[in-house]
């Protein structure tokens, strides 16, 4: 009686080509998680830079603005020292008033439609879901 090992041989090459495919998943997936990551992290850069620069033009256009604000109504209080500057004075305050009350609103509007944070990774990871339940 002859002894036939083709059993065997087929079932250790599935068995190396069970581990070769989990080894390729395996692969794939840390590939796929290591470009989402690098997408995290490129965004979470540029919202970094993109923050920083903001606050700085801000901050400078802020101290510009204040400075001519205060020029020009001293100018004007000035020019009306004589007849009515207290009109004058009551005037730029409300003036002032409507514009720290117009710029309140506008941020308060920014802030709630800005962009969400990480869209870019979720929709990427989102994508990458629907691919592998497409698959499964």
């Amino acid at each position: 009686m002859a002894y036939d090992d083709t059993g065997a041989e087929s079932t250790s090459t599935r068995a190396s080509g069970l581990l070769a495919s989990l080894r390729r998943l395996s692969a794939t997936l840390a590939e796929i998680l290591h470009t989402r990551v690098e997408i995290l992290s490129t965004e979470l850069e540029e919202e970094g830079v993109r923050v920083r620069e903001l606050f700085i033009y801000e901050m400078v256009s802020l101290f510009f603005l204040g400075l001519g604000l205060l020029l020009m109504t001293l100018f004007v209080v000035m020019a009306f020292w004589e007849t009515h500057r207290l009109s004058v004075l009551a005037g730029f305050a409300v003036f002032y008033l409507a514009i720290g009350a117009g710029t309140a609103l506008v941020v308060r509007h920014k802030l709630k439609t800005r962009p969400r944070l990480f869209s870019a990774t979720l929709s990427e990871l989102g994508k990458d879901r629907e691919r592998l339940v497409s698959r499964s």
